[in-house]
């Protein structure tokens, strides 16, 4: 597991073993990786870094109710822009991110995909996340799985991570379903802890891959 040797806070959960993560020492870790991964291509989409022009039609699918019904409420428009600024930063910082996300073959915005630290106070607090939010016009259409593969495949064989995790509220079952297309397994139930209790998005899943194991490889612990 990433950083498990190190010190820091520590997470215990019923039938898995003790995890003690640094978040400071992974980022720096992950930072010092060599090469960026600004731009990546899959067969339908293009996963970018963001661009000005993202934040009109980013904002209005932060402010879509329906998109946003598995959160606690929709974003203004302030918030919104905070939010690419705060992804583009973490870019700069470490090489890779939440990708803006296009069609190839139009250039139409749909939303976003990519790796993000895991909050803390939740299971595998301090770890990497893959994530995803899709413009309601982009579901059904396998999008979010084929960029979340793609981000997968950079986190184990560009990073070099030995473990994904990601999560959602438990009414969500759609991205419970790309988590299990991507061969991610059920961790943990927990409640959020940014959620206010009785709201129910609060009750949570978390959902863990480990990198596959290559033949005559030793893996590292931290």
């Amino acid at each position: 597991m990433v950083c498990a040797r190190s010190r820091g806070c520590s997470l215990n959960f019923p039938g898995r073993p003790r995890t003690r993560i640094n978040r400071a020492r992974l980022l720096a870790r992950l930072a010092s990786v060599r090469g960026r991964f600004d731009t990546i291509q899959t067969d339908r989409l293009l996963m970018r870094r963001w661009r000005d022009s993202d934040r009109e039609p980013y904002a209005a699918m932060n402010a879509d109710p329906v998109v946003m019904r598995y959160f606690p409420a929709i974003q203004e428009r302030a918030a919104s822009d905070s939010s690419i600024d705060r992804m583009e930063a973490l870019f700069d910082r470490q090489g890779f991110g939440l990708w803006a996300l296009e069609l190839a073959e139009t250039g139409d915005f749909i939303g976003f995909t990519g790796l993000n630290p895991m909050p803390d106070g939740v299971p595998g607090s301090g770890g990497m996340e893959v994530g995803w939010r899709l413009m309601e016009r982009a579901w059904h259409k396998g999008y979010a799985t084929e960029a979340a593969t793609a981000a997968v495949d950079v986190a184990f064989n560009g990073l070099g991570l030995a473990e994904l995790w990601s999560m959602t509220a438990v009414l969500n079952e759609p991205s419970q379903a790309v988590m299990r297309r991507l061969g991610m397994t059920l961790y943990a139930h927990f409640d959020h802890p940014r959620v206010e209790p009785g709201h129910p998005i609060r009750p949570h899943v978390v959902f863990h891959l480990e990198r596959p194991a290559v033949p005559g490889e030793r893996r590292r612990s931290s």
